[in-house]
């Protein structure tokens, strides 16, 4: 990428239209603003990415959009709605981020991707709801994973970045990241764009500009908004994760808990293997039936957290919970 002239155009959900990272002037900044800003001075930024959103959104009227900007650069970061949602199909997930990232790349843009942490772990919900939420992000980040090396996209194993894990780096509502972790992000981004010999501009600034939300803030952030955007989900996904929570009591008190991991490992492949790409290789499995009550089991992909998908690596990266 030249360092005058740069359109950027970001693809997503409220992770990547910057929630949880307030602007000056009000609405939101985020990573994408951040990242920008290092990549030239006239960068020309196009934020489509909403709050809600989902891979159906970003492979419409999303794509469209920036198709129209003619990008050098995009980002899609998208999947974790559709993952709280009733009837989760990894199937229409895949496809509908296989258009996105093939329509962008046909366009001749450099495309950024990342892993997303799993919401079950980072809001410590209890086993029998977290395990499938995790089982959902899972599929959604081998998808990720798989269409990415396929595209030629450079992809950042985000998942357990800072960002994700630490508690300063996260916002009020304890799911986005606080400005802290959208310039965490940024810089991983710009870290991963130099790497592949794209970036021009100095890093991001990494110290925030106001101290981390606290406790308080969280507090008054679930009494004020966070009862309604729980509501606005529960809705839909009340019901199936009831039922999903139900199986994983059944399958735990019958030592049979692995067969759910391989039945969900084995529809990510069919759905991978509809597209005509290969999975990347599987984890290990929950050793047991036994439910964990102390932390969610975690899936180990290949990868390093600053490689580009598909190149190699003699360790492994945790993704997801």
């Amino acid at each position: 990428m030249s360092e005058n002239g740069v359109r950027f155009a970001v693809l997503g959900d409220s992770l990547s239209e910057g929630v949880g990272d307030p602007a000056p002037g009000g609405g939101w900044r985020g990573w994408a603003a951040l990242l920008a800003e290092s990549l030239a001075p006239t960068a020309d930024l196009l934020n489509l990415a909403r709050s809600g959103a989902r891979t159906g959104d970003v492979a419409g009227s999303q794509l469209t959009a920036a198709l129209r900007h003619r990008p050098h650069l995009a980002s899609v970061m998208v999947g974790g709605n559709d993952t709280l949602r009733g009837g989760f199909d990894v199937h229409t997930v895949a496809a509908e981020l296989h258009t996105a990232l093939g329509a962008l790349r046909a366009s001749g843009a450099h495309v950024l991707t990342a892993c997303l942490p799993d919401p079950g772990t980072v809001l410590g919900l209890p086993w029998p709801l977290a395990r499938p939420l995790g089982r959902r992000m899972t599929a959604l980040n081998d998808a990720v994973h798989a269409l990415s090396a396929h595209h030629g996209a450079l992809h950042l194993h985000a998942a357990q970045r800072p960002w994700a894990t630490s508690p300063g780096a996260l916002s009020a509502d304890r799911l986005h990241p606080s400005e802290a972790g959208h310039r965490m992000l940024a810089s991983d981004f710009h870290a991963l764009l130099a790497g592949a010999g794209l970036s021009v501009g100095p890093p991001p600034r990494l110290d925030p500009d106001g101290p981390p939300p606290g406790r308080a803030a969280s507090v008054w952030w679930m009494a004020t908004r966070g009862t309604k955007w729980i509501a606005d989900r529960c809705t839909d996904l009340l019901p199936d994760l009831l039922r999903l929570a139900a199986d994983e009591y059944r399958h735990a008190a019958r030592g049979t808990a692995p067969l759910l991991d391989h039945a969900a490992r084995e529809a990510t492949v069919a759905a991978l293997e509809s597209l005509g790409l290969n999975a990347p290789p599987p984890g290990p499995l929950h050793s047991t039936g036994r439910p964990d009550r102390s932390a969610t089991k975690r899936i180990l992909v290949p990868g390093a957290d600053w490689a580009a998908a598909g190149s190699d690596s003699s360790g492994t990266t945790p993704i997801t919970g």
